[in-house]
């Protein structure tokens, strides 16, 4: 599995900045995922932008202005950008909406990220990302999701403070009221939490409301706050759940949580408290007493997997 979160994206852009001419005059966003990184190279080409509908309407986006009309006189060179291609039927349709365009403009296609393969598609690319892959800004979106576990408190709503985790009717409140966080789009295979099974009538009603739709909810039973506090047993209990069946990634809230349940399972772990995923050199780096990471020995790490895997190959 492959991932990149959004503080990758913009140093793909910047380290590779340069593969791009400077006398475009306008940079064209595929919605939605294709805004962010036009955004970041309108900003860093200072160029003016925009997404394909205004585009094909004939509005652009100045800084300090909102959408105003452009002169089509003044405006001969146009990059078109999306976040990635993999099969690239969207591409394709992204570029059959601009055919008549393509006789007003010289229209160039852009990705950041393509699957290896694909390069004959666009104009530029920045970094070929083999499948399957991961986005941190599409990922409550992924259609795989049906394959993966979610945490529920710092994911798909806040954590609750000291004070209201009462194990009693502040508690109670809370499960029924929590602020929603990150609600996907698209179904989830199982939610896996701490939260104790005498609380499972609140999680369902919340997860109903706010349309979290899912396959299974596995819960904690133990019969109060005291038993789940000796028991310490989170990382634990969500990573059994993870490795029942084939599941391909776990969206879980606390870091060391994350890291732990990635030792235990040997999958990935996306963690929603930096918004990294969590691979076993990422795991084998992190200090459980301390709660820091060690780079140097996650490098050594990923040298020695990287080598074993050469050696596997051959």
């Amino acid at each position: 599995m492959y991932y990149r979160n959004i503080a990758d994206l913009n140093q793909t852009i910047l380290n590779r900045l340069n593969i791009l001419p400077r006398d475009f005059d306008l940079i064209v966003g595929i919605p939605r995922s294709g805004m962010l990184p036009a955004n970041l190279l309108a900003l860093y080409l200072n160029k003016p932008y925009t997404d394909i509908d205004s585009f094909l309407n004939g509005h652009i986006y100045k800084a300090g202005e909102r959408g105003q009309f452009f002169d089509k006189a003044d405006m001969k060179k146009v990059l078109v950008v999306d976040d990635s291609i993999a099969s690239g039927s969207a591409l394709q349709k992204s570029r059959k909406r601009l055919e008549e365009m393509e006789k007003k403009f010289e229209i160039s296609y852009c990705v950041i990220y393509l699957v290896p393969g694909k390069e004959k598609m666009v104009d530029y690319y920045f970094e070929a990302v083999p499948l399957p892959r991961y986005f941190q800004w599409n990922v409550f979106n992924h259609t795989s999701l049906e394959k993966a576990c979610f945490d529920i408190d710092g994911v798909l709503c806040v954590d609750p403070t000291e004070e209201q985790n009462d194990d009693g009717p502040i508690y109670t409140d809370f499960v029924l009221n929590a602020p929603p966080l990150y609600i996907p789009g698209a179904k989830i295979g199982t939610i896996v939490t701490s939260r104790l099974e005498k609380y499972r009538k609140e999680t369902e009603a919340w997860l109903e409301k706010h349309n979290v739709k899912y396959n299974e909810l596995v819960m904690l039973d133990l019969p109060n706050k005291e038993a789940r506090q000796k028991a310490n047993s989170h990382a634990q209990h969500k990573a059994k759940t993870y490795q029942s069946k084939p599941y391909v990634l776990f969206i879980e809230s606390s870091l060391s949580q994350a890291n732990e349940i990635n030792r235990i399972t040997k999958k990935p772990v996306l963690c929603t408290e930096n918004f990294e995923m969590i691979f076993e050199a990422q795991s084998l780096a992190y200090n459980f007493k301390s709660g820091k990471y060690f780079p140097w020995l996650r490098e050594i790490a990923l040298k020695v997997r990287n080598k074993y895997r050469q050696m596997k190959a051959s």
